[in-house]
């Protein structure tokens, strides 16, 4: 009888039946792929952003497609926590599945009271999207200073009743010394990269792609970029890292984990193929079968 391959792993004593998660903001909070997806297999499902009010998100269009990937200005629309408790929450019960929860914000105040109305909910970690405007400094993302990166993960530990992962930007000088601000001030992991800021111009038109001029970018073009910052953080900071950007099968999670990510997020190729979740997983057991691998702990951060 063939011998199961252990793909296991733990991130700030949440024990996770494989390495694989959805990436914030490409996966609702399951609804949608119900239909595609078995979600008791995923390692984690993590949540679209949600703040402590209903936000509108910014004016269309808000997406565009473009050479290996595509550019996102949705603004973190969201129905604020309290439809999130009532709907989604109670939709991720049913499943024996780990539940992050992305939080975003426009002040350190906002975050706070999120995660204040989570403590007591059914969630087994918090993700912070840093790479919200933090209206109180001028529009400035939160994770684009390392002291103010600082001072809301400090903040939010004091707080949070979960384990709290702290998700990067790209758009900064030093990714590791953005890792190392988080560490100190007390994540328990970091998760990287959020998108990357972009722009497309319609040439026919002679206007922006984007009401809002610039977007995110994600999707295979950027999957190089996130693993020499996984590969950098990885370096940095002796905290889990959730390592993502462009991530579509087995072959590019294992990258990741190579780079020194315990666990890996797919994100944009969920609107690609549904079932690029499942199809990872299945491609990572495949592999370690492969180069009989027994336990996944193997590959992590093996290559220097």
């Amino acid at each position: 009888m063939e011998k199961k391959r252990n793909m296991a792993v733990t991130i700030a004593g949440v024990a996770f039946k494989n390495p694989v998660m959805t990436a914030s903001g490409t996966f609702g909070s399951g609804m949608e792929y119900g239909e595609f997806v078995d979600l008791n297999k995923l390692g984690a499902i993590v949540t679209k952003g949600v703040a402590n009010i209903p936000w509108p998100g910014n004016p269309t269009p808000r997406v565009a497609e473009t050479y290996g990937g595509m550019l996102n200005a949705i603004g973190l629309q969201n129905p604020g926590i309290d439809v999130f408790i009532k709907r989604d929450l109670e939709f991720l019960k049913q499943y024996d599945t780990k539940v992050i929860v992305n939080v975003c914000g426009k002040s350190v105040e906002d975050y706070v009271e999120v995660v204040e109305r989570l403590s007591e909910q059914a969630v087994d970690m918090l993700e912070i999207n840093v790479s919200c405007p933090n209206v109180k400094e001028g529009a400035i993302a939160f994770g684009q200073k390392a002291d103010a990166l600082y001072h809301i993960t400090e903040e939010i530990k004091k707080k949070a009743k979960q384990p709290v992962i702290m998700k990067l930007s790209p758009n900064v000088t030093s990714i590791g010394e953005m890792a190392k601000a988080a560490e100190a001030a007390g994540a328990d992991a970091i998760s990287l990269i959020n998108t990357i800021t972009g722009m497309k111009i319609d040439i026919h038109k002679r206007r922006f792609a984007l009401a809002n001029k610039t977007g995110g970018l994600s999707g295979p073009a950027i999957k190089p970029v996130a693993v020499r910052m996984v590969y950098e953080a990885a370096h940095a900071v002796k905290i889990p890292i959730i390592g993502m950007g462009g991530i579509a099968n087995g072959e590019d999670a294992i990258e990741f984990l190579m780079a020194g990510a315990t666990a890996v997020s797919v994100g944009a190729m969920n609107f690609v193929n549904p079932y690029a979740t499942e199809e990872t997983i299945q491609g990572i057991e495949e592999y370690m079968e492969q180069y009989n691998i027994e336990d996944i702990r193997e590959i992590i951060g093996c290559v220097e």
